[in-house]
Formats: C-alpha cells, sequence, structure tokens
C-alpha cells in the first residue's frame, strides 16, 4: 500500500513539472485582438462569435473592417494595434447601430422557447409554454433572437433609455 502511495505521489509530481513546462501558450496577439472587439458574438463578421474573428484577423483571413457593432472606433483600434491604415466599415457586414438591449413584450410571448438557442449569451430566460424575459445586463443587442420568434414580440431598446421612454408599435399596444 505504501509503495503505491510513493508511486501515485512520483507520478503527480512528473504530470506537475510536465504541466508547467510543456504548457501551450496562446497567441497573445489574437488575445489583444479580442480584448479590442465588443464581445458581442452576433456573427455579423461572418464568424461564429468574436474570438473566431480575431484568429482569423492574425492569420490573415478577414479584414479588420467587419464589425458593426464595433463600427469606426474598433477599426482604429485594430488598425493602431496592428500597424495598419484603418478603413471604413465593410457595408457588405451590415451598418453601425446605436447599441441596444433585446425586449420582449411580454404579453405577446407564448412562450414557444425559438428565441433562447440562437442566444450567445443566454441572456434570456423562459421555459416551454411560459413567458420569457431578457437579462438586459447580459443582452449585447446582436438581434440573434428576432428572427427566429415567430410572434414578432421581441423589439431592440437603445441602452440607456428608460422603461418610462420605451416604445412600440401600437400593433403590441
Amino acid at each position: 500500500m505504501l509503495l503505491l502511495c510513493l508511486l501515485f505521489i512520483l507520478l503527480g509530481l512528473i504530470l506537475g513539472y510536465a504541466a508547467q513546462y510543456l504548457k501551450v501558450q496562446g497567441d497573445p496577439i489574437v488575445e489583444k485582438i479580442e480584448a479590442l472587439l465588443p464581445q458581442t458574438q452576433c456573427g455579423q463578421c461572418q464568424y461564429p462569435g468574436c474570438k473566431p474573428y480575431a484568429q482569423a484577423i492574425a492569420q490573415g483571413q478577414a479584414d479588420i473592417n467587419q464589425c458593426p457593432p464595433g463600427g469606426a472606433q474598433t477599426i482604429n483600434a485594430l488598425a493602431n494595434l496592428l500597424g495598419i491604415e484603418a478603413k471604413p466599415l465593410n457595408a457588405e457586414f451590415g451598418a453601425v447601430k446605436a447599441p441596444a438591449v433585446a425586449f420582449i413584450i411580454e404579453q405577446d410571448c407564448i412562450g414557444c422557447v425559438k428565441c433562447i438557442p440562437p442566444c450567445p449569451v443566454d441572456a434570456i430566460l423562459g421555459a416551454s409554454k411560459q413567458m420569457h424575459t431578457v437579462i438586459a445586463s447580459e443582452c449585447t443587442g446582436c438581434e440573434l433572437c428576432i428572427a427566429p420568434c415567430p410572434v414578432d414580440c421581441i423589439i431592440m431598446i437603445p441602452t440607456g433609455k428608460k422603461p418610462s421612454e420605451w416604445q412600440w408599435s401600437t400593433a403590441h399596444d
């Protein structure tokens, strides 16, 4: 039993040493690029999230002007980081919009749960046949939840507005 314990201790020390000295380092430029991106995970850049887009930029497979949520500020920051000239936003990927969060008009929600899977940050709470709601502090404003909603009960509210200032069409009143 003692010999077995000593063997486990020795193997643990070897694994600890190997983990310390053989670990794979991440690409620091990818991490710097990702830190400059808005983290909306919206996919408008044609990549499934901000990290894959950052990797594509670092590898030269994507241009710095494909992020509508980031706008000119992000493009300029990426250009400065990479030492290249800034470009205008490529309109093929969308237009810059004011920051907004999703809002579910609760009386219209049928609880179909079709809005939950597309949300990349799990900002929508709800269950089947139950009313849903959005955690505004978690919502990135990517608008991916709008298209799957069969009753059009999800609207985007510009951030900074108070609930008393929110407006939606009279069709939802």
